[in-house]
């Protein structure tokens, strides 16, 4: 399952003097279950490698830094790393180990399959790790549309909650949460990808703060092991 946050947005590289400043606050899409498992196996990874380090003897202390160095990067880079942010000027993907930003001008379509892609109008695709596919959510969704329960249909994921009051009931066709997330993003890139401010180039970068110190980490793992 993967829902929406909200924070405010970055500005984005400026194109001019005085660039646009975004209208909205990004939408943020995370995984909740992706970071629950994350802060429960770095919990266990801490208590194991903290014992290790503590009572451990000759080269176990050794081992256990380098193993912590190695695993607590990548566990994460996988897990609590993960997000999408999307304002009406571009789309914003922080992947494990790269930060993909696309000005929705440069989208070009969203592939839903077994994974979830956004192409960009040069043809490179780009997986968007925090929002996974769920067949077993697509199944239980089409479950519940054979039996003409459309009260699980599509809301509107991404917008700031207004004052309480009533909520009307969502009806409409029945879709799993990481394909309503989904369709919401189409609809941002057929609403705002002719926009002027929606314009620009494509930029990735790399998640140095992940991959230094995991390559560290399994680089003082493997000369330990070899000379152990």
């Amino acid at each position: 399952m993967t829902t929406p946050d909200h924070q405010p947005s970055a500005p984005d590289a400026p194109d001019g003097p005085n660039p646009p400043e975004p209208q909205f606050k990004d939408r943020v899409y995370r995984s909740p279950s992706g970071i629950a498992g994350g802060v429960l196996l770095l919990a266990i990874a801490a208590w194991l490698g903290i014992d290790a380090l503590v009572t451990g003897e000759g080269r176990t202390p050794w081992v256990a830094l380098a193993a912590l160095l190695l695993l607590v990067p990548l566990v994460a880079a996988f897990t609590l790393r993960p997000a999408v942010y999307a304002n009406e000027q571009r789309l914003r993907i922080r992947n494990p180990f790269r930060v993909i930003t696309l000005p929705w001008a440069a989208v070009e379509a969203f592939k839903s399959g077994y994974s979830n892609e956004v192409l960009d109008t040069a043809g490179t695709k780009y997986q968007v790790w925090a929002v996974p596919v769920s067949l077993r959510a697509r199944n239980r969704a089409a479950r519940k549309e054979a039996r003409g329960d459309t009260t699980g249909g599509r809301g509107r994921l991404g917008q700031p909650r207004q004052a309480p009051h009533p909520t009307p009931v969502a009806t409409g066709p029945v879709r799993a949460q990481g394909d309503q997330i989904i369709d919401e993003l189409r609809e941002l890139v057929e609403a705002h990808g002719k926009a002027p401010q929606a314009k620009g180039e494509v930029s990735v970068r790399w998640a140095y703060e992940v991959v230094a110190p995991a390559a560290a980490g399994a680089v003082l793992l493997a000369i330990l092991l070899a000379t152990g």
